[in-house]
C-alpha cells in the first residue's frame, strides 16, 4: 500500500498544500492527515473519494501505485505564461538526433549573425513503425527561437502565439539523462494532473519542449508541456 507516500506526494504537488490546508479541506484534523500519511490509520471510503477528487487520481493509483517520482535533480515545478515568438526549426531522423539537429540549428544561427542562439528542442513523432522498430531510430526537432529583427534570408520562419506551460528545472539533467529528464516530464504530467491543469495540442502550440543553459558553470534544463487557457 502506497496511501501515505501518495498523500505526501500529492499534497506537496498541488502548491505545496500544508497538513493543515488539506485537513480544512477533508474536514478532519492535521493529526488525521498526518495519521493518513504515516499509514498508522485509514481514511473512510468518504474521505478516499474527496482525495481522489481532489488531487485528480483514481482510487487504485491512490491506494496502490508508487505515484511518487523523487528526483533530486528536479526542482522549481510551476506555471510559466510564455510571451509570442517565432523560430526557425530543423528536424533529424536518426539512431541519435538530439545533436545533429541542435548542431545544425546552432550553426544557421551563427551563419546570420546569432552566435548565442536560443535553441529549444522537442521529440518528433511522426516516424513509421519500420524506422521505430526496424532501424532503432527517432526524431528530433530543434528551433532557434529568433530575436527582434528581420526574418533570416533562405529560413522559414514558424509563429508561436503566447501560451500558458506547466515548466520543471533540472539541475545536472545529462548525469543520468535517461532517468532524469522522463522523471521531468512524468512528475509536470502529475503535477498538472494534482492542479487540474489540462494539457491543450493546439496546432500552431509547440506540445512540449525542453531549452538547456548553462548558468555559473552549471548545466541545467527547462521542461515545458502546453497548458489549455
Amino acid at each position: 500500500m502506497f496511501l501515505g507516500k501518495n498523500l505526501t506526494f500529492l499534497r506537496r504537488l498541488h502548491h505545496r498544500m500544508t497538513q493543515e490546508e488539506l485537513a480544512e479541506k477533508m474536514q478532519v484534523s492535521r493529526q488525521t492527515v498526518s495519521k493518513w500519511e504515516l499509514e498508522q490509520m485509514l481514511p473512510e471510503m468518504d474521505k478516499v473519494l474527496d482525495l481522489c477528487a481532489l488531487f485528480g487520481c483514481s482510487m487504485d493509483s491512490l491506494i496502490r501505485e508508487d505515484m511518487c517520482i523523487s528526483d533530486e535533480a528536479l526542482h522549481h515545478i510551476r506555471t510559466q505564461t510564455l510571451p509570442a515568438f517565432r523560430y526557425v526549426k530543423y528536424t533529424v531522423i536518426s539512431p541519435e538526433p538530439e545533436d545533429d539537429a541542435l548542431a545544425h540549428m546552432k550553426n544557421t544561427a551563427a551563419a546570420h549573425g546569432d552566435p548565442a542562439p536560443y535553441l529549444i528542442g522537442w521529440d518528433f513523432p511522426h516516424l513509421t513503425p519500420e524506422q521505430v522498430n526496424l532501424h532503432r531510430m527517432h526524431g528530433y526537432t530543434a528551433a532557434w527561437v529568433l530575436k527582434t529583427g528581420a526574418a533570416p534570408e533562405g529560413c522559414t520562419v514558424s509563429l508561436q502565439d503566447a501560451c500558458r506551460y506547466a515548466a520543471v528545472t533540472i539541475i545536472r539533467p545529462f548525469d543520468a539523462p535517461f532517468r532524469i529528464i522522463p522523471n521531468a516530464y512524468k512528475t509536470l504530467m502529475t503535477y498538472m494532473q494534482v492542479n487540474h491543469l489540462p494539457h491543450t495540442r493546439k496546432k500552431d502550440i509547440i506540445d512540449c519542449f525542453e531549452y538547456s543553459y548553462q548558468k555559473d558553470g552549471t548545466e541545467y534544463m527547462d521542461v515545458y508541456i502546453a497548458l489549455d487557457e
